[in-house]
């Protein structure tokens, strides 16, 4: 019998860091990838460890290793007795295992190859074929990725080529775990669609043999590749189907293994909610047979490490009491060192994170106490530098703490020692680097300069992009400290490049994780843009440095969408808005807000003009967020008109009046934004210009892009004007949610087909999605009109359109609105969503409503950042389609009209900005 899962506490031990990075040594390193905005942040002690442990490696790293490596000694009754160095050999297999399971790659690699060469020898094919695809997984743990592909090669070759060396049924179970093994390798290499093919080629092998534990492993592999190639509901569909047959067996350990190797993968890939229930569900399973269990040792370690992994889920719904209870158990619960001791690092972390300074200073001693006694291997080396993290955060709190920086320091030098005694490049790498930064916090530049020097070429030896850019990042920072302001943009630019390099991998990352991508990656970008846009010697920035910040924070802006999707964005050819406005429409200027720490920066593209204009507002990031969080607020309150003039003054004068004249000169009558952070959530509307008394939107037509870059820019073809309509006026409650109604949600229905007569509604029961994907499917409309309750959130799994009887996500409504044929020449070209809103207390909420505008299908999209009064809204919305008809006018013209509509409104008191200014057009405004 096999065991399949004997060494899954490797997902939770603290050597995973690596086990996600080692391998991959080319530009999709996929798992490493996909915690990569998690590992690392601009200075030590803002906690990376704490948010890169909620994202542990998926299970099927110790899969491939127990598939092959419980094996070796099944068939060898029949060598002869007068050969007695099997029960050596197997011996050596076994070191070779314990090895591997302990982290000491370089010494399983040593036996491994004794072995392969003793059962070459004996002429005992099987055990060699087994004998090489476990020195295989040895050196993809070292990085030594072409070693690796030559041993799997010839594992390969000895089980296709050679006859009668088992039986049948166990030649080919071995040839498919050889297979694996290869898909794993692949994987690491970022050929990902290869790996999917071994999986698959493996996975035909499984079922025709019979062997239901296989496929169920080879099936979560498959869904690893299916991610890495962005395809998440594919994978998410595999997923269910594993789960569906794991729930359909009786309780065993196996069983119960499988489903935690489920629920760190489903963790990975954004399912928390379900991730929690099936860990649950397996330490249940688990603790069941633990009774059963004579010893209960095997039970007691896996019910240590199910605990684990639930802290690190509950860890990544930010439920941190029931994170920290599930750690504390943990550590109690763990038979193994190593899962005791991440469990302590887990909880250290946390408590530091949520700044419980008290219980970290009780905590740390025992950890401190516990690594000291560790072997020589991977995870000491990891646990090493996670707890040196964890002390430097602690002693910047409490310089009084009984932990020196010396300490600190030679327990970084001691990583170092370890990682060169193994000969590990990327052990070595990281203890170096992050050594450098400990010598960059202290101020001894020269010091951290040279450690990290020595780190970045002990990563580019290896050719290992995802931490190169951690070191030429923290190079940049070092150079900038020391005044070479041009070494460090060279530094920094190279970081950047890796980051683009990596972005189609950054994308895997889970959506609970996003604050940490935009915390923790966004800084690179930020550090280059501010070095520049600064003006050295009174002289102002370059045309190139302009272009150059430019593009790096588009680099920031769609990588941050991508991470929100888990996927590509712009899937399509864009169009640059420089083309637009210098060809398209000569009337409109684009304009860059850039928020940095200390100023605010403002980026002008006029019509027509090559050189880009700049402006500098000297208001820090801490004075603009807070302003713009009042103004949030104030907007939503119809009684605070005051509040609202204020505060929107203070933003014209930051962001509008510098150009004032240049706008006036140039007659521009539209403003295209592409707004940076916490200005997405402020209609640049309302923004007040006190001198003469007006809002921007009485001067200018405006529209926003969450890029540089335009899909399909093309006019509104007003003679093929159709639109499908969907309300719900009724109140309803749907998924534990109560939606009060809309009672004039009819009337704004009836006065929109009264302006469009090619029109198809759908009110209440009928507002379905099987309906409207019959509607949109049977009819080329150009417009979709949604009147119901939606929520734009920095969660992609908390941004919903409601319908009838269905919250529906964002990937349900790209689906639903993109035509059968995907045809572009038929998209839909206006999105209407009536009654939305952004999420209350979500600062980052309006990046729902950029995403849906990316991901609709339709080339523009006009939503409310708060659900205002009914009455006005249906008002407003007759008014822009009857505008809309006019041919002269662009889509964001027929917007700006409505609005004033209703401003001017003589029946009703709606000149109040509550009213009229919280709808945006967002994506091609012609």
């Amino acid at each position: 019998m096999r065991s399949l899962y004997h060494s899954d506490e490797l997902e939770n031990s603290f050597s995973i860091r690596r086990f996600n990075s080692r391998n991959m040594t080319r530009k999709r390193r996929v798992f490493f990838n996909t915690v990569l905005p998690l590992w690392k942040t601009n200075r030590l002690g803002k906690g990376w460890l704490t948010q890169f442990l909620l994202v542990l490696m998926t299970a099927f790293l110790c899969i491939t290793l127990s598939l092959v490596f419980t094996k070796t000694t099944a068939v060898y009754s029949a060598v002869p007795s007068g050969q007695n160095s099997l029960a050596q050999t197997q011996n050596l297999v076994q070191q070779g295992k314990n090895f591997y399971d302990a982290g000491q790659f370089a010494q399983a690699v040593k036996v491994l190859q004794q072995a392969t060469s003793a059962f070459k020898a004996n002429g005992d094919e099987l055990n060699q074929a087994i004998a090489l695809s476990n020195l295989s997984l040895a050196y993809q743990q070292l990085g030594q990725l072409p070693q690796a592909e030559s041993v799997i090669a010839q594992s390969l070759n000895v089980l296709q080529t050679e006859q009668n060396i088992g039986t049948a049924k166990e030649q080919l179970q071995i040839l498919a775990q050889a297979l694996d093994v290869r898909g794993r390798l692949q994987l690491a290499q970022g050929q990902s669609e290869a790996a999917l093919t071994t999986w698959q080629q493996g996975f035909e092998i499984y079922t025709k043999i019979g062997d239901n534990a296989g496929l169920t492993h080879n099936q979560i592999n498959q869904a690893q590749a299916q991610q890495a190639l962005g395809h998440y509901r594919q994978a998410q569909k595999i997923l269910t189907q594993v789960n569906q047959t794991l729930q359909q067996q009786p309780d065993s350990t196996l069983k119960a293994t499988g489903l935690r190797s489920l629920g760190n993968v489903l963790r990975v890939v954004g399912n928390s909610k379900t991730s929690r229930k099936i860990l649950e569900q397996s330490l249940a399973i688990t603790k069941r047979m633990g009774k059963a269990d004579a010893t209960g040792t095997l039970s007691a370690q896996a019910v240590s490490d199910t605990l684990l992994s639930l802290g690190n889920t509950a860890r990544a719904q930010q439920d941190i009491p029931t994170a920290l209870k599930f750690y504390q158990q943990a550590a109690t619960a763990s038979a193994a060192p190593n899962t005791c001791i991440q469990a302590q690092l887990n909880q250290l972390s946390l408590l530091l994170e949520i700044k419980q300074w008290d219980a970290a200073e009780e905590l740390y001693p025992q950890i401190q106490a516990s690594i000291a006694n560790l072997p020589t291997s991977r995870t000491t080396v990891d646990a090493r530098i996670n707890f040196a993290q964890s002390l430097t955060r602690l002693k910047q709190h409490d310089t009084t703490v009984a932990v020196s920086w010396q300490d600190i320091a030679q327990l970084l030098a001691a990583s170092v020692q370890q990682a060169q005694d193994l000969k590990d490049q990327r052990a070595i790498s990281y203890a170096l680097g992050n050594l450098g930064e400990l010598y960059e916090q202290t101020g001894q530049w020269n010091e951290a300069e040279n450690l990290t020097q020595q780190a970045l070429f002990a990563a580019q030896t290896i050719n290992a992009t995802e931490i190169t850019y951690l070191w030429q990042w923290q190079l940049g920072r070092l150079l900038k400290n020391q005044g070479n302001i041009q070494g460090a943009i060279a530094a920094y630019s190279e970081a950047v490049n890796n980051l683009r390099s990596l972005r189609s991998d950054l994308v895997a990352v889970n959506p609970d994780i996003q604050f940490s991508f935009r915390n923790e990656v966004e800084p690179v970008y930020r550090q280059l843009v501010d070095l520049l846009l600064r003006s050295e010697g009174g002289s102002a920035p370059s045309f190139e440095n302009l272009q150059t910040a430019r593009t790096t924070i588009e680099s920031l802006q769609l990588a941050e969408l991508e991470n929100f999707f888990r996927s590509a964005c712009l899937d399509a050819k864009p169009e640059l808005l420089d083309l637009v406005v210098d060809k398209g429409d000569r009337t409109a200027a684009v304009i860059y807000p850039i928020i940095l720490p200390d100023r605010l920066e403002v980026i002008l593209k006029l019509p027509t003009h090559k050189n880009l204009r700049h402006y500098t507002t000297k208001k820090s990031q801490v004075e603009v967020a807070k302003t713009l969080e009042s103004l949030q607020q104030y907007l939503k309150e119809p009684d605070r008109t005051n509040d609202v003039q204020k505060l929107s003054q203070q933003l014209y004068s930051w962001l509008i009046q510098p150009l004032e004249v240049e706008l006036e000169k140039m007659q521009v009558k539209k403003l295209v934004f592409v707004l940076d952070g916490a200005l997405r959530n402020v209609p640049m509307g309302v923004l007040y210009n006190d001198k003469q008394q007006k809002y921007l939107i009485e001067k200018y037509a405006i529209a926003l892009t969450p890029s540089l870059q335009l899909l399909e820019p093309t006019p509104l073809q007003r003679e093929r004007l159709s639109a499908l309509t969907a309300g719900l006026s009724e109140s309803r409650e749907v998924a534990g949610i109560k939606f009060p109604r809309l009672q004039n949600v009819l009337h704004e229905l009836k006065q929109i087909e009264a302006e469009v007569p090619k029109s198809e509604e759908l009110l209440n029961q009928r507002f379905t999605y099987a309906n409207i994907q019959k509607q949109i499917n049977s009819n080329p409309f150009t417009v979709v009109h949604m009147a119901t309750h939606g929520r734009f959130s920095s969660n992609l799994e908390e941004t919903f359109i409601l319908t009838w009887d269905r919250l529906l996500k964002i990937d349900e409504l790209d689906n639903l609105l993109r035509t059968s044929d995907n045809s572009r020449s038929s998209a839909i070209e206006l999105l209407v969503l009536s009654a939305c809103e952004t999420a209350a207390g979500d600062n980052r909420a309006a990046l729902g409503l950029a995403g849906i505008a990316v991901r609709a299908g339709a080339r523009s999209t006009l939503a409310t950042l708060w659900q205002v009064d009914d009455l006005s809204t249906a008002r407003l919305m007759s008014e822009f389609y009857r505008q809309l008809a006019d041919p002269k006018l662009t889509k964001a013209e027929a917007l700006q009209k409505a609005q004033l509509a209703l401003w001017n409104d003589k029946t009703q008191d709606w000149k109040r900005p509550y009213f009229w200014a919280a709808y945006v057009l967002v994506g091609n405004w012609l």
